[in-house]
């Protein structure tokens, strides 16, 4: 016997993957009218919508001549590197776009909206439009070749305008704030300087007032010792003259009772008492000196009476004109005088020469930077000006109706593998209706 032939079992809801593509091919036409549909709809979208261009300014270091009238100075220095970094950031600055854009309203008014403020204006195309670019970097601290902005801008606007003025407007704030940045330093240090001398002119001033005055106190001390040492002598020469002068009254007495009038000495006296006893020569030989009475009433009243009458006695002592000579110096010191005679007093600064060396050398750059023209000034080399685009960047009419092509025949192709699916579904139910 022939053994049955046993069938696979199928639901009703089981389709043959033939069987749906038969079913979506009968289905072609709305298929093709879906994709056409989508096809136009993008067409009208890609030449409807307003073309949006892109512009680009590439930036790189300048070279170290651009910089070197600057460097030689010696007092500021800066590398191209750093020249355009602070190019670069002030690109990207905030502030510095609101600014031009402000001064430039001509040049965004198509593009901004009614009413719209300035500020949010500027945070949407921050989001939309601008775009900062730089080249890669290879290694870590690595310098960046190149640096720049790119805008994307709808058609009707002057991008190419906005984009290098925007550069412009960054190199042109940056060599302001240089120019700054070097004034100030200029006068800061100036400033500097100048608190340097009046802290030197302060130093100076109490250096000489103590000077002085040290001066005036030893020549104080000194007048007060001689003064001293003066009255010392004077006081002593006056006890010594009224000594004298009492040594002068007790030999007096003794010459008038002894009948001395005239000088004279023992031995003479002792002769003209005995009387003359021949003519003899008689020598005396005594080294003690004779008693003061033997000068004789007449010389010693003479010599009282001359006592009497000096007012003075600084002639006995030769050490008092010494004294009087040294006062008299001393009444003018020729020291003090000399030091508040002077009159460019400066030059006797400590370290007068680097100070005075250091101004004359800020003061000259000082005026070498008022000559230099910062607007010449070449910070950055300008490598790619931003220029009018051929093409726009959007819409991509090409992609744009490739995409609705397929979007047509995915949309067209789902529609119609449902469809099948449904019909399919349904074909049991219209059996056992039919029965």
């Amino acid at each position: 016997m022939n053994a049955p032939l046993i069938q696979p079992y199928r639901t009703s809801n089981d389709i043959e993957f033939f069987v749906l593509l038969k079913g979506i091919w009968k289905q072609r036409r709305l298929v093709l009218a879906i994709t056409v549909v989508s096809l136009v709809l993008a067409a009208v979208y890609a030449f409807v919508a307003i073309p949006q261009y892109k512009v680009q300014s590439i930036l790189r270091p300048a070279s170290l001549k651009d910089l070197d009238q600057l460097n030689e100075s010696g007092f500021y220095s800066i590398t191209p590197e750093a020249s355009l970094e602070r190019v670069v950031n002030a690109l990207g600055s905030y502030s510095l776009r609101l600014d031009y854009l402000s001064s430039h309203l001509e040049l965004v008014k198509d593009m901004r909206k009614a009413d719209e403020p300035l500020n949010q204006l500027l945070d949407r195309l921050n989001r939309e439009a601008f775009s900062m670019i730089a080249s890669e970097v290879k290694a870590a601290g690595e310098p960046r070749s190149y640096q720049g902005i790119s805008f994307i801008y709808p058609e009707g606007v002057d991008g190419v305008a906005i984009t290098n003025g925007l550069v412009m407007a960054a190199i042109d704030h940056e060599r302001k704030k240089l120019q700054e940045d070097m004034d100030v330093l200029v006068n800061n240090r100036l400033s500097m300087l100048q608190a340097r001398f009046s802290a030197e002119k302060a130093r100076y001033d109490a250096d000489k007032a103590s000077r002085i005055a040290e001066l005036l106190e030893s020549d104080q001390l000194d007048k007060a010792l001689f003064q001293d040492e003066l009255r010392a002598l004077r006081q002593q020469l006056l006890t010594g003259r009224q000594s004298r002068i009492k040594q002068l009254d007790e030999a007096i007495l003794i010459a008038e009772k002894l009948g001395i009038s005239k000088p004279t000495t023992p031995s003479a006296m002792a002769e003209s008492r005995v009387g003359g006893q021949g003519n003899f020569v008689r020598t005396e030989v005594n080294n003690q000196q004779n008693p003061l009475y033997f000068m004789g009433v007449e010389a010693l009243s003479a010599e009282r009476t001359t006592l009497l009458s000096r007012t003075s006695d600084d002639f006995v002592e030769p050490k008092i004109a010494k004294i009087q000579t040294k006062l008299s110096r001393l009444e003018n010191n020729r020291q003090v005088e000399t030091l508040r005679a002077r009159k460019n007093e400066d030059i006797f600064f400590k370290d007068i020469v680097e100070l005075s060396g250091e101004r004359a050398k800020l003061e000259s750059l000082k005026a070498e930077f008022a000559l230099l023209d910062f607007s010449k000034l070449r910070l950055v080399h300008v490598d790619q000006v931003a220029s009018s685009p051929e093409e726009p960047v959007k819409p991509q009419k090409f992609l744009i109706l490739l995409c609705g092509l397929v979007l047509g025949l995915v949309v067209g192709g789902f529609i119609a593998t449902i469809r099948v699916l449904v019909r399919h579904a349904m074909e049991p139910v219209r059996q056992e209706v039919s029965v």
